[in-house]
């Protein structure tokens, strides 16, 4: 089976996950620019949010591009990706919406869908590798997984600070972000490769 339908698919539920979170964003009453201010914890969880879904569908695209098939065993490893994917506008708003940043429970809920959202996406890589040869390239890339075992350890931890401390918590999410921003060096290599 190829991949341009999986691909297409996740795409489209990305892109109503965005929607979906952008539309939670609700204009300010007040037109000034205190009312603007009143926002601003909606805006700042929507945009850390926004920054996770960009980077796992450029991960995911990446994914996709070095892949030439698919079978039933990775369809069910990207529906359970997009699964927790599709629940970062629901913490997204928990946090934001209602100014929850204080809170220990909507804080440490963001952070367990997103170590699921990661460990998901790890597990796809794996089933991705399983049922391609020795030969692709996914699984040069993927043998040491340092950032994946990083992140999956940061969200271990944030999850419980959360309850003693959500800043901290916070920031390790914005870190991993952080970490994730740019492609791998590597991944981007091997896609000129392929496209020569």
């Amino acid at each position: 089976m190829k991949t341009g339908r999986l691909e297409a698919f996740s795409d489209g539920v990305l892109a109503i996950v965005i929607t979906i979170m952008v539309l939670e964003m609700k204009a300010p009453e007040d037109t000034t620019f205190k009312g603007l201010l009143s926002v601003a914890p909606v805006f700042i969880s929507y945009l850390l949010s926004f920054i996770y879904l960009g980077i796992y569908w450029n991960n995911h695209h990446h994914l996709l591009q070095v892949t030439k098939k698919v079978n039933g065993s990775i369809l069910w490893a990207n529906l359970h990706l997009l699964f927790w994917l599709s629940l970062i506008p629901f913490t997204t708003s928990w946090i934001g919406e209602h100014g929850h940043y204080n809170e220990a429970l909507p804080v440490a809920t963001y952070g367990f869908v997103l170590l699921m959202s990661g460990i998901a996406y790890f597990i796809l890589e794996r089933v991705l590798i399983k049922y391609h040869d020795d030969n692709y390239p996914l699984s040069k890339l993927c043998r040491k997984g340092t950032k994946d075992y990083i992140s999956m350890i940061i969200y271990l931890l944030a999850v419980p600070i959360s309850f003693v401390n959500t800043w901290i918590s916070i920031a390790c999410y914005i870190a991993v972000a952080l970490m994730w921003l740019m492609p791998e060096r590597k991944l981007e290599e091997l896609m000129e490769e392929l496209e020569k």
